[in-house]
């Protein structure tokens, strides 16, 4: 007897629906798997068999075929647990079979017959929708990750046994319900705060500046003078999440198996600093399975890199592509996935080898060539891809001690979320989210300048030997200083505070 059921499994960002098809018929025992299964679904022969059995329900003592269409996609993971096993008790009678068309089913099976989580059910749920199935049965600890997704019906129970009894009619389920609004109004009050910077006023600024615009930042300055401390409260500034961007990232982080336990939803901006010993594919993705690295983990949130020169020069240059495309793309010979990866970066790093080159206190130990070496692990076409500079000094203990912070972080979020609504507004929504992401023919039409700001903007070029992308970027950054100042035009001064963020450009960084 033959049985059809719907399952589905991730590709890249984004599933794709999985006919699994199950044939029984008299023969010697046996128990096939077909259409590309890798090792843990060819594993789930064991798991369903023993499943079955410990459920009290009988398994067929036959030749049993399970077909995993398109059989040319490459299937993995042991989503295929619970539908393999329905599919078999379809197939032998003990379930009515005309209901599963109604289903899209995922989950892993324990040996005791138990429903376990898989990773990916929001891209599932997603999916789902698109084509027009309604109703989902999926494991319990995923099912507010599913239920998130309107106009679908998700049903969760706890074992294979109450599976079948639903189906079966014995019982009945509630769809599960979950407000999305709950969970943005989730209070997640910020265990730091810009107001504990003292000083460095400058370097907050651009920060500010940074944040409301969607500008990569990188930051220069002798150890202790608060850099990884800036860096660490960004996020604070940084405008709430939509529930568009939201969903985006929690796609990602489903996949990566990196949802918070009972947090169907990421409501907060990502904040990832990996180590400087992390692998090219631990930052930018891949591995023999392809998954998401930590630029994508990232996507709508901050990558923090701390010590940039310490970090592999394959592993920066790698980032060139996905600073300027907001994506990735990771090919292997059969396949190739796009991963998102729209983030700011934010990077640090000391003026030399021993950190106190130009320190007005301790006295550098480092020879020219030895500085020029460190500094240069940094390319240009990489610091290019930078929109702000900022030196960060060293602060005495006077100032740390006896000053007093000027804003708190909420202060300065307000002002970053009026100039993203006024970005929001000029773009007319679409796929573009801030200034950053400026194309050159919106550059051309929102960042144009009086001939006063053109000759300052020359004149910088020549003395700072700017590249065409720098240019562009110093526009972009002046238009975000216009925008928090609520100027619909950009003035000279503008200008001349996104110019003042270009120090660390090459003629000046090397020599």
């Amino acid at each position: 007897m033959l049985s059809k059921l719907y399952s589905a499994t991730i590709f890249g960002v984004d599933a794709f629906i999985v006919e699994v098809e199950v044939d029984i018929h008299p023969g010697l025992p046996l128990f096939n798997i077909v259409g590309l299964p890798d090792t843990a679904v060819q594993e789930s022969r064991e798991r369903v068999r023993s499943a079955i059995k410990n459920s009290e329900f009988e398994f067929p003592l036959q030749r049993i075929t399970v077909n995993l269409a398109p059989a040319d996609i490459k299937k993995e993971g042991p989503v295929f647990d619970l539908p393999i096993a329905l599919g078999i008790l379809a197939a032998s009678g003990q379930i009515n079979s005309n209901l599963l068309d109604n289903y899209l089913i995922i989950g892993e099976l324990s040996l005791d017959g138990s429903i376990k989580p898989v990773s990916g059910v929001l891209p599932i749920a997603l999916t789902a929708k698109k084509l027009g199935k309604k109703k989902l049965i999926v494991p319990p600890a995923n099912a507010k990750e599913a239920g998130i997704i309107k106009q679908l019906d998700v049903f969760t129970t706890g074992s294979l046994y109450e599976v079948v009894e639903f189906l079966n009619g014995k019982i009945s389920l509630e769809p599960v319900l979950v407000n999305t609004d709950d969970i943005f109004t989730h209070n997640n009050d910020n265990q730091i705060d810009f107001a504990e910077v003292k000083g460095q006023e400058h370097a907050k600024r651009a920060l500010e500046v940074a944040a409301a615009g969607g500008h990569n930042v990188i930051m220069i300055g002798p150890p202790g003078s608060g850099k990884t401390m800036l860096a660490r409260r960004l996020p604070t500034i940084l405008p709430s999440l939509t529930l568009e961007e939201s969903i985006e990232i929690t796609k990602i982080y489903s996949i990566a198996n990196l949802l918070p336990p009972d947090m169907p939803l990421i409501i907060d901006r990502p904040f990832r600093a990996p180590h400087h010993t992390i692998s090219n594919s631990g930052l930018i993705g891949g591995g023999r399975i392809p998954k998401p690295g930590e630029i994508s983990l990232s996507h709508h949130g901050v990558l923090f890199l701390d010590e940039l020169p310490e970090f592999s020069r394959r592993a920066l240059e790698s980032m060139r592509q996905p600073l300027e495309d907001g994506m990735v793309t990771i090919s292997r010979s059969l396949n190739s996935v796009t991963y998102n990866s729209s983030f700011m970066l934010v990077a640090s790093l000391n003026p030399c080898p021993c950190g106190f080159f130009g320190d007005p206190v301790k006295t550098c130990t480092c020879s020219s060539s030895q500085i020029i070496n460190y500094r240069s692990k940094i390319s240009g076409p990489l610091l290019d891809r930078i929109d702000i500079h900022i030196e960060v000094p060293r602060i005495n203990c006077r100032e740390v001690m006896e000053k007093n912070s000027i804003e708190n972080s909420f202060t300065i979020r307000q002002r970053v979320e009026r100039a993203r609504i006024i970005q929001r507004e000029r773009f007319g929504g679409g796929f573009i989210f801030c200034n950053a992401q400026m194309s050159k023919k919106q550059i051309e039409k929102y960042c144009k300048i009086n001939d006063n700001a053109k000759n300052l903007l020359y004149k910088a070029i020549d003395k700072l030997n700017l590249s065409a992308r720098a240019y562009d970027r110093i526009l972009k950054v002046a238009r975000t200083i216009a925008d928090l100042e609520q100027s619909e035009k950009i003035e000279i001064s503008h200008l001349s505070e996104a110019i003042q963020y270009r120090s660390l450009d090459r003629k000046l960084w090397l020599y």
